[in-house]
């Protein structure tokens, strides 16, 4: 994708990457009053694709530009860039102005309909007779009669068959198929929603273009009926599976215990491969046929995240940390997730035949018990006076971090499920890592911080992950603003600052076990310094009461 925009194309100009600065904008022929000196070593206005210019340093100042033109550009920005423009091509002019584009930036992507030609021809030899019967039941579950009946039969054939000597399979439909069921399935959403932000459409996607999804359709339609496999193995999860989809349907329930064989999925794809390929790559005609049997396709106001997904992103909002814990025994796996809240530890246990399915089923059981609590998930929760949802139930207050109003829209969750908590960004993860056994007083060994990051941000990001550590809740914050109509002095030496506006934070710690600690940082020029004057306060008392180990500050 990075070579795509530079080498001959040079398009990496175009890019926007930054907000427009009026202060360093000059007409043509004059000098900016602003001058940022070139120190990239280059001395042309295009920069060579070289490894000496390509960085993963942190540090490097993205999207500001230099007196002569340069400036650090993601990677990842430049590959959301090539694949926008392949999607404006698609959305102008669909599937071959697409194809056109990628073939001009130097991506492989030739669509040639001899090979469609090729597999029909080859699909053609497969001896249907034995199984017409089947195939008649199954085209008019469809709703579509296949032209050359040996695509079907092969886009219902499991791997397992060749054991007694047929010699293809669905898989190479399948691997066509998921692709097709991708596209169709994002264009409709595209289409239909377009409200929503990218985050939102990404989960639309996600919930909708998956095994499990496809395998419920499979099962909804009596798909898996003409399945033709030769295993009991399989024979006995799809068994299984059925029954479940039964037994949730039954309670209304929305998560299901038993994990969908991906043979139930895969054929529901290989079946859209072999209707793309019968039809000569119709789009149009495979969602015509798709869509009835893929309804209801789910929308934003009836999505479900996946539980543990749900419960990190709740948790994430609110500023608590899980512990998580998997012990694989034969061939079950016994998950168990402990949610520390200020007042109670809550503990969830499941089992499953992968750790996936295991912690989904702990999820479950916390997320009920948080709903008891008045505690509800982030994707049932209320939508605001501005269309923003709040994350916590009105039993909870209107702060759920215990700020004030003034603070309230820094505590706003983010559309892509970024939450912002005083200031610092924390993105929620499926796989959040393990951490430390000990929680309030009741640890062994007292945990040591070898230093302190006195940098902004820095104090901030030693407590929270001391917090993580330990399992408590993330601190709170309450900021006072202290107006002045003459400059004020902020710090000494090289942090000194002059302002008219001075912040002073509270902040609070709750400590399971142990109790409350309330300290009040110093005056600072800008609130998150306030926050980090308070944090580095805290982190000194936690010290002084033996919490915690500070070696060189």
């Amino acid at each position: 994708m990075y070579r795509c925009f530079g080498g001959t194309l040079a398009l990496k100009g175009y890019i926007r990457d930054g907000a427009f600065d009026p202060r360093r904008w000059v007409a043509p022929g004059q000098r900016s009053l602003r001058p940022y000196p070139c120190s990239c070593g280059v001395d042309t206005l295009e920069v060579p694709l070289d490894s000496k210019f390509q960085t993963e340093d942190t540090k490097i100042i993205v999207g500001k530009c230099c007196d002569r033109g340069h400036r650090w550009m993601g990677s990842k920005t430049i590959s959301d860039c090539v694949e926008a423009l392949i999607g404006a091509y698609y959305v102008g002019g669909g599937l071959t102005a697409a194809l056109q584009l990628m073939k001009w930036l130097g991506i492989d992507a030739e669509l040639d309909p001899s090979l469609v030609d090729e597999a029909i021809r080859t699909a053609s030899l497969h001896s249907y007779v034995p199984k017409a019967k089947e195939i008649e039941v199954l085209e008019s579950k469809l709703s579509y009669k296949f032209s050359i009946k040996g695509l079907l039969l092969e886009a219902i054939t499991h791997a397992s068959e060749q054991e007694l000597g047929v010699s293809y399979c669905y898989q190479r439909l399948e691997f066509l198929g998921d692709s097709v069921l991708d596209i169709l399935i994002t264009w409709h959403l595209y289409q239909s929603h377009t409200e929503i932000d990218p985050g939102e459409l990404t989960d639309l996607r996600s919930a909708s273009v998956n095994n499990d999804n496809f395998a419920h359709a499979a099962v909804k339609r009596d798909l898996h009926q003409h399945l033709q496999h030769c295993s009991g193995f399989l024979l006995g999860q799809i068994t299984e599976y059925v029954k479940s989809v039964a037994d949730s349907q039954a309670t209304t329930k929305s998560f299901q215990s038993v994990n969908a064989p991906k043979a139930l999925g895969d054929v529901v794809e290989s079946i859209a491969g072999a209707i793309l390929i019968d039809t000569k790559l119709n789009l149009d005609e495979v969602w015509r046929i798709f869509k009835p049997l893929l309804s209801p396709i789910v929308t934003p106001d009836k999505l479900e995240l996946p539980p543990l997904r749900e419960l990190i992103e709740l948790c994430d909002s609110l500023g608590y940390f899980i512990k998580e814990t998997c012990i694989k025994n034969g061939e079950m796996v016994h998950a168990e997730l402990r949610l520390q809240l200020k007042d109670v530890l809550l503990l969830g246990e499941g089992f499953g035949h992968n750790r996936k399915s295991a912690k989904g089923q702990a999820a479950v059981h916390l997320l009920k018990d948080l709903e008891k609590r008045g505690i509800s998930s982030s994707k049932r929760r209320k939508q605001g006076p501005d269309g923003v949802g709040v994350s916590c139930t009105p039993d909870l207050g209107n702060d759920c971090f215990g700020q004030t109003n003034s603070d309230a829209s820094e505590l706003v969750a983010q559309k892509k499920q970024k939450i912002t908590i005083n200031g610092l960004h924390s993105e929620a993860n499926t796989n959040p890592s393990r951490i430390n056994e000990c929680s309030g007083t009741s640890c062994d060994s007292i945990p040591v911080l070898s230093s302190i990051d006195r940098k902004k941000g820095g104090p901030r990001t030693s407590l929270f992950d001391l917090c993580k550590r330990l399992q408590w809740p993330i601190p709170t914050f309450k900021s006072t603003e202290l107006k002045s109509r003459t400059p004020i002095e902020f710090c000494e030496g090289s942090e000194r600052r002059t302002g008219f506006n001075s912040f002073t934070s509270k902040i609070t710690l709750t400590i399971p076990d142990f109790g409350v600690i309330e300290l009040t940082g110093d005056p600072r020029a800008d609130k998150k310094s306030s926050y980090d004057s308070a944090s580095l306060l805290m982190l000194y008392e936690l010290g002084r009461q033996g919490k915690v180990v500070i070696g060189g500050g």
